[in-house]
């Protein structure tokens, strides 16, 4: 569901008032799609409004960037429900002849099976024996496990494992730059080897996104454990100055994933 237009976040925004309120109204669970960062910026903004039927953002895992937002909850309604998601590994069927596989690669494969991107979450791209793990809609589960077969010229096999989905964080690379302030645009700029104005054009386009939420006030003042999202260049965790270089300047450090 990419948002490309005003009419879109208002279709998106008409949806959300909708579902909080059939929730709300019948006494049932109410979903979204999935959302991407970009379209969960349109939940947040309608989010007091909604804030009544009561709501749980969900992606299969606590690390899912993209989530299905749920509305109702025990207490309201008298009783839970699980988030109509499921989790697919989808392995080379024979590891040893199997590309170097992308996100990017698993991802075209399921667009090429006429999959509405709305009801695919997080691809977890593994190593090259494991392929990835994915996360979808309950509802498209048995389709992508009877058609897809191939990705790039890697045969795969889909198979629903046993359990939750056990997914552990990488572990994040510590880098420690010089920086004038703890601006967000400053310490973004330095981490990405960008000029700042660069980095500032990023926060125009809206692709900076801090615990989740969309930022554009380019002077934001990061704080101690601030997940920081920048679309098309990756993630990091702010963890804060860690001295003064020789030169009397602050040093802060970060923990890049990727």
């Amino acid at each position: 569901m990419p948002l490309t237009s005003e009419k879109d976040l208002q279709q998106l925004k008409n949806r959300i008032l909708e579902l909080a309120d059939k929730s709300y109204t019948r006494s049932v669970y109410t979903y979204t799609p999935f959302l991407g960062l970009s379209e969960q910026q349109v939940f947040h903004a309608v989010e007091r409004e909604v804030s009544y039927a009561g709501y749980e953002m969900n992606g299969g895992s606590p690390i899912c960037e993209r989530k299905i937002i749920r509305f109702g909850s025990p207490d309201n309604l008298g009783y839970d429900e699980p988030f109509p998601i499921t989790h697919i590994e989808l392995r080379p069927a024979t590891p040893k002849f199997a590309e170097h596989l992308t996100h990017r690669d698993f991802l075209g494969a399921l667009m090429n099976l006429g999959i509405e991107r709305s009801t695919i979450g997080d691809i977890f791209v593994r190593n090259k024996e494991q392929g990835a793990l994915l996360f979808c809609h309950e509802n498209i589960a048995e389709y992508i496990i009877d058609n897809l077969n191939q990705v790039k010229h890697t045969n795969i096999k889909c198979d629903i494992p046993k359990g939750e989905a056990v997914l552990e964080m990488p572990e994040p690379r510590t880098v420690s730059v010089t920086v004038a302030s703890e601006r967000i645009d400053a310490v973004v700029a330095k981490l990405y080897n960008m000029s700042r104005n660069s980095s500032q054009d990023l926060f125009r386009a809206g692709k900076i996104f801090v615990n989740g939420i969309l930022v554009e006030n380019t002077s934001y003042q990061l704080k101690k454990d601030d997940a920081v999202t920048v679309r098309g260049y990756g993630k990091f965790l702010y963890y804060g100055p860690s001295g003064v270089s020789k030169k009397g300047k602050d040093r802060v450090e970060a923990g890049i994933f990727g």
